[in-house]
């Protein structure tokens, strides 16, 4: 079974470019939408997100939403505890497809990190 896990210096859930989001507002409140919106950069990127380390550079004290926890997710989006893990899988894979590509080393990274 694969168990869901950050991998350090992927970096693909800080590309916030809000075309890739436009339903930011269904599960953002207006003052995180606002938040969000102003930590994208021109380059659609997080501007808290270091390209050369490769790290968030306010990751002790990142929103809410940039946050992969159980009470969020399920205020959020109303993922239930026990489907959290395969639910951040999917959504991980998802946006580093889409950022990278599927053949990318950062999915290759990410499978063997949750067991796949």
């Amino acid at each position: 079974m694969a168990n869901w896990q950050c991998v350090k210096q992927c970096g693909a859930c800080c590309n916030l470019d809000p075309n890739d989001r436009p339903d930011l507002d269904e599960y953002l409140a207006p003052e995180e939408l606002e938040l969000y919106l102003s930590m994208v950069g021109e380059d659609g990127w997080c501007i808290n997100f270091d390209h050369t380390t490769r790290e968030c550079r306010i990751y002790p004290n990142r929103p809410r939403f940039c946050r992969v926890e159980s009470e969020i997710f399920q205020d959020m989006y109303g993922i239930e505890p026990e489907e959290l893990n395969d639910f951040a899988i999917d959504c991980c894979r998802q946006q580093i497809e889409g950022v990278y590509g599927d053949r990318s080393l950062e999915m290759l990274r990410f499978d063997k990190a949750i067991g796949i």
